[in-house]
């Protein structure tokens, strides 16, 4: 069972950006805050990348802003691919879901 369920802010506005076969697709960071304290008594805070595509990556881009919190639902992915260095890889989320749960002036 490969599920992910995440809540967090947006780090930066969302660019759509059309693929060539015309098909909608976003990729966008969340900060997602853990509960717990650090040694120092800190709170830490991971920052995950996050893909979505189609009408789900129409609607996060029109109604998602820079420190909103929003939910996704989704997959984990791994992605290996090659570059002029050498193979890379990159995990992120694949957003299956997205919900919108509040915007930055809210709080």
């Amino acid at each position: 069972m490969n599920r992910v369920v995440l809540v967090g802010r947006l780090c930066k506005d969302i660019e759509l950006r059309y693929t060539k076969n015309g098909k909608a697709t976003v990729d966008f960071t969340i900060a997602v805050n853990r509960d717990y304290k650090n040694a120092e008594g800190q709170y830490e805070t991971d920052f995950i990348n996050v893909t979505a595509y189609g009408y789900i990556a129409e609607n996060t881009a029109s109604f998602c802003r820079k420190g909103d919190m929003i939910g996704i639902e989704g997959s984990l992915r791994h992605e290996v691919y090659e570059t002029e260095n050498g193979k890379r890889s990159k995990d992120y989320i694949l957003a299956e879901k997205v919900m919108f749960l509040s915007s930055k002036k809210e709080v």
